[in-house]
């Protein structure tokens, strides 16, 4: 099985501020479906609450300490239970927030990343990106257009 994190930062690492996103980007939305349609996606609680449903046509996997059931997910209590869940899946996908990155970066195989070029004021960071540890695969850029207001990559890092 291949751990994939799927994360968008800015240029300070900032994901979130608010339990919210900082940016709004419909072709970093497009992408995100593109990479995660058809599969599972492993999220914390506070994140699913954030989206506020289960991601339609993906297997929703929520981790929190609570015991609790959510309609539509299956429920882990930690990301090594949520992992045990999908053992027979080829890839897997991460999609926060900041404390199951935190958790799972020693676990991931792949990061599909979006740096948002600008820096944002957060309280929620993405970890530090070992460029030792990863290697890029894949890069796009682009530039800001009528929908996409800020300029952004698309970036593949696989573990080295």
């Amino acid at each position: 099985m291949i751990v994939s994190i799927v994360v968008a930062i800015s240029e300070n690492h900032a994901i979130g501020k608010d339990n919210k996103l900082l940016w709004h980007l419909p072709k970093d939305l497009k992408h995100f479906k593109e990479i995660t349609t058809g599969g599972t996606v492993i999220m914390g609680r506070k994140t699913y609450d954030s989206v506020g449903r289960p991601l339609p046509n993906r297997r929703n996997i929520i981790i929190t300490r609570q015991l609790i059931t959510i309609e539509g997910c299956e429920v882990a209590n930690s990301i090594d239970a949520a992992l045990a869940l999908c053992k027979d899946e080829a890839e897997v996908f991460i999609v926060g927030g900041a404390e199951i990155y935190k958790q799972a970066m020693h676990l991931t195989d792949k990061i599909y990343l979006t740096i948002v070029h600008a820096d944002f004021e957060a309280d929620t960071y993405f970890p530090e990106i070992k460029a030792a540890i990863w290697k890029e695969t894949d890069r796009q850029d682009h530039e800001p257009d009528e929908k996409n207001a800020l300029p952004y990559s698309f970036i593949t890092l696989e573990r080295a």
